[in-house]
C-alpha cells in the first residue's frame, strides 16, 4: 500500500464517506514561475480554486474529461499527499473566450494579460511535447475545485 493509498484511506474514514468512493487519481500543481509546492500552498490558502489543462492532453492521451464530483489526491513533488480536492466544475473554453473572473480563480496572476501571457508560455511548450501548436482559439479544460480533506 502506498503512502497515497493510507491518506485515501484516512480520508474515507475520518470524513465517514463510503468505502465505495473512488479517488480519481492524484494530481501535482506545476506552472513556469512558480514551484509545484507554492502551488498547493495557495491550494491550502485557498487562494487557488481552478486550473486549466489543455483539451489536446486528453484527446492525445484518449482519456476522458473530468466530472463534477471527481476527488483527487493533491501530492508535493516528493509525491507526499497534502490535501484531497472535490472537482466542483468542468468547462471547455477557448483560451481567447478566458475572463478574468476565470483567470483569478488560478491564484497566481494579477491581471488577465499576465495570465495570457504565462499560459501562452506554457502550451506552446507542452505543444512542442506533444505535438499541437498553439492559437488563440485552443481549446482548454477548465476545472474549479474545493478541498474537502487536509
Amino acid at each position: 500500500m502506498t503512502n497515497i493509498d493510507e491518506y485515501w484511506n484516512k480520508f474515507i474514514s475520518d470524513t465517514g464517506r463510503s468505502e465505495d468512493d473512488r479517488c480519481a487519481g492524484d494530481l501535482s500543481f506545476e506552472a513556469k514561475g512558480f514551484v509545484g509546492d507554492e502551488l498547493i500552498t495557495l491550494v491550502l490558502g485557498g487562494q487557488k480554486t481552478a486550473f486549466f489543462t489543455s483539451w489536446a492532453t486528453y484527446s492525445i492521451d484518449q482519456e476522458p474529461l473530468p466530472v463534477s464530483g471527481e476527488l483527487y489526491v493533491v501530492i508535493d513533488r516528493s509525491n507526499t499527499p497534502r490535501c484531497v480536492i472535490e472537482t466542483q466544475s468542468v468547462e471547455v473554453v477557448p483560451f481567447n473566450e478566458v475572463t478574468w473572473e476565470m483567470a483569478r480563480l488560478e491564484g497566481e496572476d494579477e491581471d488577465l494579460g499576465q495570465w495570457k501571457e504565462r499560459k501562452q508560455e506554457y502550451l506552446e511548450d507542452e505543444g512542442a511535447i506533444l505535438g499541437f501548436d498553439f492559437t488563440p482559439d485552443i481549446k482548454l479544460v477548465f476545472q474549479t475545485f474545493k478541498v474537502v480533506y487536509r
